[in-house]
């Protein structure tokens, strides 16, 4: 099971979401997608809570908002963490998550830790919590099938895209031999006129 949630703080809405536990979190981090930011409590058991971010987006686009909505999740689904106060909560790129075989379920290491960020969560706030939990949504997703559909729709995207270069390429050479073809035409022109000039001007000076 996954829950999902929507950070509706700001005018466009985020999803957030997070496996009812470390086997689901295990197909999370499998199937995560390169739009996700993974979130965690740090040096504490705590849920494993991703934000999408929009298509173009970084990490380091994720409004100030999202970010705490993300931060006090993540403390709250903490079992040691939501007792706390003034815990620090870290995030990455889902891209920068490592995980060997070696590992046990629901660990997770860092390809690059530089790339891993952090943001001080003083206190549980409840009414971000609240209505975060309004939005709840629980669900049974096919996580291999939305990966798979979503870089289908990717490759599609790049495949247009492709096209769309080789179809301007084509035209621009188009243009160019049309370009070519009308200057060869005007030169050929010019000599032509140039050629019955000077035989009209011998046959004067003949005469």
């Amino acid at each position: 099971m996954v829950f999902y949630f929507t950070s509706n703080v700001i005018s466009l809405d985020y999803t957030i979401y997070m496996g009812k536990d470390k086997y689901e979190n295990e197909d999370l981090i499998k199937y995560g997608w390169p739009e996700d930011v993974w979130f965690h409590v740090d040096k504490l058991s705590s849920a494993h809570v991703y934000l999408r971010l929009q298509k173009g987006q970084t990490i380091d686009d994720i409004p100030k908002d999202v970010l705490i909505d993300c931060a006090q999740l993540v403390k709250a689904n903490s079992i040691q963490g939501c007792k706390m106060n003034n815990i620090n909560v870290v995030y990455t790129a889902w891209a920068n998550l490592k995980k060997t075989g070696d590992m046990d379920v629901g660990q997770i290491g860092f390809h690059k830790q530089k790339e891993v960020k952090s943001v001080l969560v003083e206190k549980k706030l409840n009414e971000i919590l609240n209505r975060l939990e309004k939005t709840k949504d629980e669900r049974f997703p096919d996580l291999a099938a939305e990966r798979e559909s979503r870089d289908r729709e990717e490759r599609n995207e790049k495949k247009a895209q492709i096209q769309e270069v080789k179809k301007k390429e084509k035209e621009d050479m188009k243009k160019k031999r049309e370009t070519d073809d009308l200057r060869n035409y005007t030169s050929l022109m010019k000599s032509e006129n140039m050629s019955t000039n000077q035989d009209g001007n011998e046959s004067d000076e003949f005469m």
